[in-house]
Formats: C-alpha cells, structure tokens, sequence
C-alpha cells in the first residue's frame, strides 16, 4: 500500500532540495548538500508542501541557468498565524508564503518586512488562490450540499482553529458571508447561525493539514471545512473514499507572500529572495500551482484548469470585509466575534 500524503507529511517539518550545475535534472539532497549554494528559507503555511516541494526544484533549475549559481531552498510548514509568530521570534526566514495577508502584516508590524510588501509583486501579491470547499465521504449520506446542512443536529463538523490556522479564518468568512446574504445582515441571526456551525464542530486542529488528516486518516467528522485545493489532493488520493461539494457561496482565498527583508538583508538573499517569489508567476510555475490544485493568478492559465476547478463559484473577497487589517480586528482578534460565538 502506498503511503498517503497525509502521513508522508505528517513526520516532516522541513524539507529541502539543492541544485548545481552538477544536479540538474536530479532529485534533491540534503539541506547542505552543495557548500557552494545560496541557501535560502522559506516558511510556509500548511497544505503547500507538496506545491513547494515541486516548485523549489524547478526554481533552482531556473536559477542555476540564469545565474550559473546553485540554490538550496528550505521550506517550513504549519498554522499560517503560528507560522508567523516563529518569523517574529527568530525563524530566519528569508520569504514567507502565507494564508492571509494578515500575517505578514504582523511581520512587516514587527520590523522584518518593509511597509508597500502587498503591492511588490502582482495580484495583492499573491500569485495563486484558492477557495474553500467540502470533503465529504463517499455516498454523502448526511446529504450536505451548501452552508445550511453544516448546523443540522448530528452533522459533525471538522475545521482548524483561527486562532491559528490561516485557512480556518478564511472558512470562518466563507460562512460568515453566507449567513449574512441569508439573513439579509441581521447579525443576531447570523451569530447564531455561525455559532450552531462550529456547536457541531467535533475536532479543531490548530491548522488546516492536521484537519485533513483528522478527516481523512482519522475517520472522524462527516464534512471537512477545507481548502479546495487541499479537498482536491485528498480526492486524488483517495478516489473511492470522498467526494468534493462546492457552497453555493465561498471566498476567493488569496495566500500572500513577501520576501523578509531583515533577514533576507543579513543574509544577503534580498535578489535571489525576489526572484524566488517573482517566478512564481512565470507560466510553467502557473501551471505548476494548477497541477496541485491552486487556482492561478494568470488568467489565461487558469483557463486551462477549467477542467479542475469550478470558475462559476460565486465567491466573495476580503474587501467584502474591508480587507485583512479590518477583518482581523472585527473577528480574530481577543474578544471580539469569534471569540464570541465560540465562547458560547
């Protein structure tokens, strides 16, 4: 039997891959394999490790022919919020690729990143997105379709936590912005509907790739709250085991990046750092977030996915909420409404 992705990543905090002149085409070595190569961290957040795995590979093949240097890149991975706080307490990082803008706010606010990062590379700096979806088990037997079924009595429900999971804020909005075009902004009604939501929450892992592996590896809950890309791997997977049902409405998920320009400044990585994060929008680093089930920045590319995702979801953004600063402040942040609901 195969070992699942789940588990393959569930034992690997950190990877890397090193390529030269001597390596190209080859699989990667270990995190300092080549003396000689520019190393480089990137810190990450939860479902992208099999995307970075791929992508540090064909960056350094990039690299290597445009610059005749090889390039060793490790990559981290968990809770995009937790992520975060390790960057300001010391994780060197010399890029961070994030859930939410949010959080790089909180490194730039910590002096590591330069004010403007949001507007450095193209698309609020973000160069794929994603949306958010349901995993059920095959057969769908509570029959869940949209918002609604996920707070009928004896649906057991499977999210991460805000509090430090990247994903689960956008999963948390997704449902907030429904509630609201329900109940026409009632918020007392939309409160209330929110919080018989996450009443049926069984499992709150503190991200979104330890949710995963507690729907799927773990057999709990009849619906995961997830990523669709994240939904997707798991269907490629396990194609006999769950099924995928897009919401009548979702969010438009836009995981940012930004090279950390304090660290990138000290370790003299501010160029190959950019150009790291500038080809993430080349066309063959497109179709390589395609492949994995991220929705491309590139409008053309992602055109060719049409097979893949669904690009007649209806979907709101965060500016729907004023943007990350003001959405944080009116949901995540110390007693405020998340907190609310979930304290009841």
């Amino acid at each position: 039997m195969k070992k699942s992705f789940l588990k393959k990543w569930a034992v690997l905090g950190m990877a890397a891959v090193v390529l030269g002149g001597g390596l190209a085409g080859c699989g990667g070595n270990e995190a300092g394999g080549d003396s000689d190569a520019v190393a480089l961290t990137n810190v990450s957040y939860d479902p992208t490790r099999e995307f970075y795995t791929a992508y540090n590979q064909m960056f350094a093949e990039h690299y290597q022919k445009e610059t005749g240097k090889a390039v060793e890149v490790t990559q981290s991975h968990g809770g995009s919020g937790s992520q975060a706080r390790s960057v300001i307490e010391g994780n060197e990082a010399d890029v961070v690729t994030l859930a939410l803008a949010h959080d790089i706010t909180l490194i730039e606010e910590a002096g590591l990143i330069e004010p403007g990062w949001l507007e450095e590379f193209e698309q609020n700096s973000a160069p794929y997105t994603s949306t958010i979806a349901f995993l059920v088990r095959k057969g769908n037997e509570k029959g869940i379709s949209d918002w609604d079924d996920l707070v009928k009595k004896g649906v057991e429900v499977i999210t991460p936590d805000p509090k430090s999971s990247g994903g689960a804020c956008w999963n948390f909005l997704a449902a907030w912005y429904y509630s609201e075009r329900k109940f026409d902004g009632d918020e007392a009604k939309m409160k209330e509907f929110v919080a018989s939501l996450y009443d049926n929450v069984l499992v709150m892992d503190s991200g979104a790739r330890g949710a995963t592996t507690t729907f799927v590896e773990n057999g709990q809950g009849d619906v995961l709250i997830a990523w669709e890309n994240e939904a997707l791997l798991a269907l490629q997977e396990y194609p006999n085991e769950f099924e995928l049902v897009t919401p009548s409405i979702s969010i438009k998920a836009e995981p940012s990046v930004a090279v950390v320009d304090e660290n990138a400044d000290k370790n003299g990585t501010q160029e190959v750092a950019k150009e790291y994060l500038s080809f993430l929008y080349s066309q063959e680093a497109q179709r390589l977030a395609g492949e994995n089930f991220y929705r491309p920045s590139d409008e053309a590319v992602l055109q060719e996915f049409g097979d893949v995702f669904d690009l007649n979801v209806e979907m709101c953004t965060i500016d729907d909420f004023g943007g990350w600063d003001q959405a944080y402040a009116d949901f995540f942040a110390d007693d405020t409404i998340f907190d609310e609901i979930y304290n009841q």
